[in-house]
């Protein structure tokens, strides 16, 4: 397990590289990321052992807003739903 940590850990921390040199600012990342976590926790309340209804709202339109909502998508459909979930 710890080993697994560590490389999640070191995951993590490279893709913040990736944001700081694209320009994104220590405070911008760290507010994804926390959000990014935020609906990876929620989904997995939603799961065994734990089985709790979703947190998470959908949008006005009923569409979803969750984290397997952003799973499902891939290059600039996958960036412009995440913008959609993060200002709805």
């Amino acid at each position: 397990m710890p080993n697994e940590s560590s490389q999640i850990v070191q995951r993590l921390w490279n893709y913040c590289n990736v944001l700081r040199d694209d320009g994104v600012s220590y405070g911008d990342y760290v507010e994804q990321l926390t959000y990014l976590l935020f609906l990876k926790m929620a989904d997995e309340q939603t799961k065994p052992p734990f089985k709790k209804p979703s947190i998470i709202p959908n949008d006005e339109n009923g569409n979803a807003l969750d984290w397997n909502s952003l799973k499902s998508k891939d290059g600039e459909e996958l960036e412009n739903h995440y913008r959609h979930v993060l200002f709805s």
